[in-house]
């Protein structure tokens, strides 16, 4: 196994962007490609790290940048400017959202008729409307996402598969909105899974989650890490 890792600069809306390309080049000819949506917090070593363990898995991955170029917030009151301004127009949000996946899909060791997406926090609101924008994805899985749905339609049908892996007790996502996330996707016929995980809020995934609310839970983490790899076997295996 040799790990190796690219910047990859590329245009959207608000752009440019410069997001990260990782793939192991012990393996030869293309193979499936897996876009990691960061945080709220903004592109960083969590992304990557996780870009690099699905190269490990025999994956390409590219660690997107939904802020722009240079644009890496030092605070928590940065990341939620950015974080804001970019969930402000839905539609150039999607449009963000088929850049970077046409920016995978470019790389020549992508495999360009299959590709997933991952996010975390707002990158699961990132893969969710990536999948509502009705984009040519095989699959999608939100980790601790937020699921407010856009103000406008839906694709219909969503032709990617959902996974979404939630914290039951996550205070931005209550039972209750989990449950309008599952009616829409069942409207837009969407092939959805939902795991909770008990006594689990937000932000999981982080070993350095705080916060009201927020908090780093191990066993969901590897529970929902699981679940999304035996997700991506089943849309490939």
């Amino acid at each position: 196994m040799a790990i190796r890792t690219r910047t990859v600069e590329y245009q959207g809306p608000g752009g440019p962007f410069e997001g990260v390309f990782v793939w192991d080049d012990a393996l030869s000819g293309p193979r499936p490609g897996v876009i990691v949506f960061h945080n709220v917090m903004g592109l960083k070593a969590f992304d990557v790290d996780k870009a690099t363990e699905l190269a490990g898995l025999g994956y390409v991955a590219f660690a997107a940048d939904m802020y722009g170029k240079g644009k890496r917030p030092i605070d928590r009151d940065a990341a939620f400017m950015l974080g804001n301004d970019a969930r402000s127009d839905r539609r150039v949000l999607q449009e963000r959202l088929l850049a970077t996946l046409a920016t995978i899909r470019a790389q020549p060791e992508t495999d360009a008729a299959h590709i997933a997406a991952i996010g975390f926090c707002f990158g699961g609101t990132c893969v969710l409307d990536l999948a509502r924008a009705g984009a040519d994805v095989d699959g999608v899985v939100s980790f601790h996402g937020v699921y407010d749905r856009p103000p406008f339609a839906n694709a219909d049908p969503i032709r990617a598969k959902v996974l979404v892996l939630h914290g039951w007790d996550d205070p931005f996502c209550p039972p209750a909105a989990t449950v309008d996330l599952a009616a829409e996707l069942t409207e837009s016929k969407a092939d959805w899974q939902i795991h909770a995980y008990g006594h689990t809020g937000h932000a999981f995934t982080s070993p350095t989650a705080s916060g009201p609310g927020l908090a780093y839970q191990p066993d969901a983490d590897r529970r929902s890490w699981l679940a999304m790899r035996n997700f991506l076997d089943e849309l490939w295996g």
